[in-house]
């Protein structure tokens, strides 16, 4: 009696011998026992398992004559130990995958390995978990939680710090500046004024509330006023010409004498007119007078 078995791309023949014939390896006569035919030659279990038997991929063993024999890609197995590296599940009529260090995976392991791995857990997210993904890194949705009150943020708005993430609340309490102004946190944007932080809504016009930022305007006692309503109703009259002195473009320079103002190019002697800002002048009935016509009054 003879029975075939498959080797991968090989086959041989495993019976009984009824007719003379000895071991190819060993010369022991096979009459009577058990014998393996591979390539023509004739050996007993012994020497086939010693010199003809594959080895298992998994537990490095000989496959022997009466084991059952798994192969792929000139790889073999023992049936016993075709198992999934990762859960032991027996891959036997089964799909698989050959991994690295001729280990096998089964479908469900595979997949689990090659998800990415949420920050927060580092278990796998799979397809149907619901996640957030920020610069490169992913996190299962109820893993993305306040580094500060450890409250779930999923899919809030948030604020990255470095490593860190934070919840609205927790940054503005942290790390936001507060408005001089309405004294709340601002958490984006907002205007600076010697050093000192406004959001873009408060820091407006005391007179006509227009948004000052990016724009010309005049500081009077923490009161900030717009080029329109600081000439209008704050800016002092020249003494002179009895226009608003801004400050701005021509006439930025100003001359002041006993609770009076001038423009600079204003500032000049009511006789002859002469410039004298930065000179010597005499104030008298209300005018500006050079010394020498001063003199002849």
């Amino acid at each position: 009696m003879a029975y075939h078995r498959h080797a991968g791309p090989s086959s041989y023949t495993v019976g009984t011998m009824s007719e003379r014939f000895d071991c190819h390896y060993c010369r022991d006569p096979l009459h009577g026992k058990k014998y393996v035919q591979k390539e023509g030659r004739h050996c007993c279990v012994k020497c086939f398992e010693k010199f003809c038997a594959n080895t298992c991929a998994e537990c490095r063993k000989p496959i022997g004559a009466d084991s059952k024999e798994l192969h792929f890609k000139n790889r073999y197995w023992h049936d016993s130990c075709f198992r999934c590296f990762k859960c032991y599940t027996s891959l036997v009529n089964e799909p698989f995958m050959l991994k690295e260090n001729n280990k096998v995976w089964c479908s469900k392991c595979t997949t689990l390995e090659e998800a990415p791995r949420c920050k927060g857990c580092l278990k796998p997210i799979v397809a149907g978990d619901q996640n957030v993904e920020y610069k490169k890194t992913v996190w299962h949705k109820d893993c993305f939680t306040c580094s500060q009150c450890k409250q779930v943020i999923g899919t809030a708005s948030f604020f990255p710090k470095g490593d860190e993430i934070y919840c609205v609340s927790c940054h503005e309490h942290k790390f936001a500046k507060t408005c001089v102004k309405c004294k709340n946190a601002i958490t984006s944007g907002g205007v600076s004024y010697e050093d000192r932080p406004y959001h873009a809504e408060c820091f407006v016009c005391a007179t006509c509330t227009k948004k000052l930022g990016g724009q010309r305007f005049t500081a009077v006692e923490d009161m900030f006023y717009c080029v329109d309503c600081y000439k209008n109703f704050v800016a002092k009259k020249c003494g002179s010409c009895k226009n608003p002195i801004t400050g701005f473009g021509r006439g930025s320079n100003v001359v002041s004498y006993e609770g009076r103002s001038w423009h600079d190019y204003c500032f000049n002697c009511k006789k002859c007119s002469i410039p004298l800002a930065n000179k010597r002048f005499v104030f008298q009935n209300e005018q500006v007078y050079c010394p020498d016509c001063a003199k002849k009054l």
